[in-house]
């Protein structure tokens, strides 16, 4: 699917959308996002299922099978982790629209070129959207460059409580926090320390 294909709307561009037109959008498009994050959930479960019977498996024969299945299911979720990554880049696009248009007035007294977005800017936006190599997070910092929006209040940024739980998270990974229930009570304090600090602030 092309930017075109969804940026427009009856020949309305998406800087001319109203605020409802943007959030339905940007429903539609999470909707799709979040598909695609539970197909590569599955896709990666299943192949931990076939790696396991394929180390088990004594019969060659049934060896390759599986060999060629998990290579199959790789293929799969690489296909599907492209377009999680479109996906995530044209949900970033229509949010920020619909952020800029529910706050026009700011906008503009900070000088924003809200809804001046030239076709110029709405193609280049669809280079970057369709190029692999750039990230969501890559993404999102040109587009807040192009429409010049600061991320001030956590607009587009991880909060410091969201990246306590990445902090987290990675601990596991790397086995420093083994226990489950260590790691969330352990969570859960810092989010709710960040949330009393920014409270009594």
């Amino acid at each position: 699917m092309g930017l075109f294909d969804w940026l427009t709307k009856k020949n309305k561009s998406l800087s001319q959308m109203t605020r409802s037109e943007l959030r339905r959008q940007e429903l539609l498009l999470q909707r799709e996002r979040d598909q695609l994050v539970k197909r590569i959930s599955q896709l990666a479960e299943k192949k931990q299922e076939i790696f396991e019977k394929g180390r088990n498996e004594k019969t060659p024969e049934v060896r390759k099978i599986l060999a060629q299945e998990f290579d199959l299911k790789t293929t799969e979720q690489l296909m599907a982790s492209r377009q999680l990554n479109i996906r995530s880049k044209e949900t970033l696009t229509v949010t920020r629209m619909r952020m800029l248009r529910e706050n026009t007035e700011r906008a503009k007294a900070r000088g924003s070129s809200l809804g001046l977005i030239s076709e110029k800017d709405l193609i280049t936006l669809e280079k970057m959207i369709a190029n692999d190599s750039i990230t969501a997070e890559i993404y999102q910092d040109r587009l807040d460059d192009m429409l010049k929006v600061g991320l001030e209040e956590g607009e587009g940024a991880l909060s410091p409580g969201s990246q306590q739980v990445l902090d987290i998270w990675d601990q596991m990974d790397t086995g420093l926090i083994k226990d489950e229930g260590e790691a969330f009570d352990e969570a859960d304090r810092r989010v709710r320390e960040r949330h009393s600090a920014a409270e009594g602030a």
